[in-house]
């Protein structure tokens, strides 16, 4: 081991806070899962809950785990960390059905006394529909994710750990919303693919690459924080943003396409005959 990799560990500390979110959040959703399980047992498979428990262990790895700090040192790790919040880790939770066995895993008091009367609130419905529709959804991902890149947001937040904190939850948050179009997790309302959501990620993917394309082809370092804390490795910071710019355009795209092509095949048909009306049946 290096002693540029030593000494980010030397450095790490366990946020406590966050680890026990996460962790209060896994035990709730399993206790959820376990009690829906019993009557939907086809829906609420074992896949379930091992995507909606990857999804927190990756994401507990992202924003908690010493390998927080190489996103610190490297704009490359940076850039990865941005894309498992934007991609991986909203679509591992969404495929886990989150909704429902979260609210069955919350204790019967605070659901009865807490969670109950806010869902009930029809105001409160309306604007959670308001923010899942395309527009709103699509927008909201992709303004945050411009905003962050702007250079004195991002050495700010690279400055201020709780701005930090701010970026990566704002990220998490929109990109929910962002894949809850494609996803639609049981309970929210069933419809068929349509080509439009072929538009709205290819879309996407222009956003991304237009980002990407600029930090490699600038020719000079866009991030002023680079440059005033070069990284222990040895990589130059325009190699590194380069470098960094290729990830996120490459696995970015990636993370568009594979959905598109999943659901250009279901336009097409292809495979539709063999699926079983159970599985139709149990939601996506």
């Amino acid at each position: 081991m290096s002693d540029a990799v030593r000494d980010i560990f030397a450095d790490w500390k366990l946020p406590i806070g966050l680890t026990v979110s996460i962790m209060l959040a896994a035990l709730v959703y399993v206790r959820g899962w376990i009690a829906l399980r019993r009557t939907r047992r086809v829906q609420f498979s074992d896949e379930r809950l091992a995507s909606f428990l990857g999804g927190l262990a990756l994401l507990w790895m992202v924003v908690a785990s010493p390998l927080d700090g190489f996103a610190d040192a490297l704009l490359t790790a940076h850039m990865i960390e941005h894309l498992l919040l934007m991609s991986a880790i909203p679509m591992l939770l969404l495929y886990g059905l989150p909704v429902v066995p979260l609210l069955r895993g919350l204790p019967r008091p605070v659901l009865r006394s807490v969670v109950g009367p806010l869902v009930r609130l029809t105001a409160l419905r309306r604007v959670a529909e308001w923010l899942v529709t395309p527009a709103v959804a699509w927008l909201g991902m992709n303004v945050a994710y411009l905003a962050w890149h702007v250079p004195s947001a991002y050495n700010y937040a690279l400055e201020n750990e709780t701005v930090h904190g701010v970026e990566h939850l704002c990220f998490l948050f929109t990109s929910l919303l962002f894949w809850w179009y494609i996803l639609r997790p049981w309970p929210a309302k069933q419809r068929p693919d349509d080509w439009g959501m072929l538009v709205y990620l290819a879309l996407g993917d222009v956003v991304m690459t237009m980002l990407s394309a600029f930090l490699a082809f600038c020719e000079r370092p866009v991030y002023s924080y680079y440059v005033q804390h070069p990284n222990p490795f040895g990589i130059s910071v325009l190699d590194d943003q380069v470098l960094g710019a290729v990830v996120m355009w490459v696995l970015g795209s990636f993370a568009y396409l594979v959905p598109a092509m999943v659901i250009t095949f279901r336009l097409a048909g292809v495979g539709q005959g063999r699926r079983a009306p159970e599985l139709r049946r149990a939601g996506r």
